[in-house]
C-alpha cells in the first residue's frame, strides 16, 4: 500500500467497481491497519460547490482511480465506504446519477484484480470488451480491472467486490472468459457471498491475521463459484460453503426472530437446506436454534422493559412483540436470564429514572 499525504491514511489501486456506505472524507485507522482500512466518503458535511470536486478529486481519482462526471440535473450527493483486507476490497455506493470510466491511463496502477459488481436493488449499466449489460434487482457482472471499462451508476446501492486475479485464477479455469457474464440474483453462490460478506468485513470478524486470512480465502472461493459454472452447493462440507450458509442463517433469524412462529423447519425451508444440516450450522455459534432465537428475544425484552416509554407497555404486550406466544414461558426465561422478573426489572429502571430526575 502506498502512503498518501495525510496522517493515517492510506491509499491503494481501485476500480470503480468496489462500492459500502456513509460519511466522512478522513481514512480512520483501525487496529492492525496494515491488514484492514476503511475509507468513507460523504457529500453531506460538504457546500453543494464543493461536493462534486472533493468526490472526484480526494475519492474517486486519488483513490479509485478512475474518472467520474454526474448525470442528472440536481444537487450532487453521494454516501461512499471502502473496505479492504490488503487485496481484497469492498466498495458500496448510494447517490445522485453518475458515471466512472476507467480509461487506459487509470489501468497504468497496475491493478489486475477481478472485480464484482452488484446492483441492489436499484439500475446500474456496465460496458467492457463491447459489451453492454443492464444490472438491476440484485443481479452482478464480473469485470476485468486491467481494462477500460464504464459503470453507470442510476439509483438504489452499488456494492463491487475486488478479489486478486491469481488467487481466483487457482480456483476458476480461464477467468477472463468469464468478465461480462450476467449473473443472476438467484445463483446460489452469489446470494451466500453477500451474506457472508455482510458479518464479516467487520473489525471484530477481522480482530486477527489468522481470521482475516480466513475470510480472505472463504471470499474467493465463494466468488470462484459465483462467477463459475458450479453444480447445486446443497448441504456441502467446503469452509466457505459452511461459512457462508451460517452467516445467512443468523441474518434470517436476525430479521425474523420476532415471528412466534418461527422453527428450525420454517428458516431450513427458506435456505433450502435440511433441519439437520440447519442445527449442525447452529452448532458453530455454540448455541442451538432454539437458545440463539431465545436469546435474541430476550435481549430485545430487556431493552423495551428498560426505556423511558415502557410503562405503557404491558409485560404481556411486550412478550408478544418480541416473539413469545406464552407469557407464563417468557417469565421463566426472562429470570433465568437475567435473575430477575420482567416486573423487577421494570421497577428498577423506573428506580433509576427517578434518581436521575432532578
Amino acid at each position: 500500500m502506498r502512503k498518501l499525504q495525510s496522517t493515517n491514511t492510506y491509499s491503494w489501486p481501485v476500480a470503480a467497481s468496489e462500492l459500502n456506505v456513509l460519511s466522512r472524507l478522513e481514512v480512520p485507522m483501525s487496529t492492525d491497519a496494515a491488514d484492514f482500512v476503511s475509507h468513507r466518503f460523504s457529500t453531506r458535511e460538504h457546500p453543494e460547490p464543493m461536493r462534486l470536486p472533493l468526490w472526484r478529486e480526494s475519492f474517486v481519482r486519488g483513490i479509485v482511480h478512475v474518472d467520474v462526471e454526474p448525470l442528472a440535473n440536481i444537487p450532487f450527493q453521494v454516501d461512499a465506504t471502502l473496505q479492504a483486507i490488503r487485496s481484497l476490497r469492498t466498495l458500496a455506493l448510494k447517490g445522485s446519477p453518475m458515471r466512472f470510466q476507467r480509461l487506459r491511463t487509470s489501468i497504468a496502477d497496475g491493478d489486475d484484480s477481478i472485480g464484482l459488481i452488484v446492483s441492489s436493488p436499484g439500475k446500474s449499466r456496465l460496458t467492457q470488451r463491447g459489451r453492454d449489460i443492464e444490472l438491476c434487482a440484485g443481479g452482478a457482472v464480473s469485470i476485468l480491472h486491467s481494462e477500460p471499462a464504464t459503470v453507470t451508476y442510476v439509483d438504489g446501492i452499488l456494492f463491487g467486490l475486488a478479489v486478486p486475479r491469481e488467487a481466483l485464477a487457482q480456483r476458476v479455469t480461464d477467468i477472463e472468459s468469464l468478465a461480462m457474464r450476467p449473473i443472476p440474483q438467484r445463483n446460489e453462490p452469489l446470494r451466500l457471498l453477500m451474506a457472508y460478506l455482510k458479518s464479516a468485513f467487520k473489525e471484530g470478524a477481522l480482530a486477527t491475521p489468522k481470521l482475516r486470512e480466513v475470510v480472505m480465502a472463504h471470499t474467493c472461493d465463494l466468488v470462484a463459484l459465483a462467477v463459475g459454472e458450479c453444480a447445486p452447493l446443497g448441504e456441502s462440507d467446503a469452509s466457505a460453503v459452511v461459512a457462508a450458509r451460517h452467516s445467512a442463517v443468523l441474518d434470517y433469524i436476525a430479521t425474523h426472530f420476532q415471528e412466534p412462529g418461527l422453527s428450525v423447519e420454517t428458516v431450513a425451508r427458506c435456505q433450502g437446506i435440511s433441519p439437520r444440516y440447519l442445527q449442525r450450522l447452529m452448532a458453530l455459534s455454540g448455541s442451538s436454534f432454539t437458545g440463539h432465537v431465545n436469546e435474541l428475544r430476550l435481549q430485545l425484552a430487556l431493552k423495551l422493559l428498560t426505556e423511558a416509554r415502557a410503562g405503557a407497555q404491558l409485560i404481556s404486550d411486550i412478550a408478544l412483540e418480541v416473539g413469545f406466544s406464552d407469557v407464563s414461558h417468557f417469565n421463566r426465561l426472562f429470570r433465568a436470564r437475567f435473575g430477575d422478573s420482567p416486573r423487577g426489572v421494570r421497577y428498577i429502571g423506573r428506580d433509576r429514572g427517578r434518581a436521575m430526575c432532578p
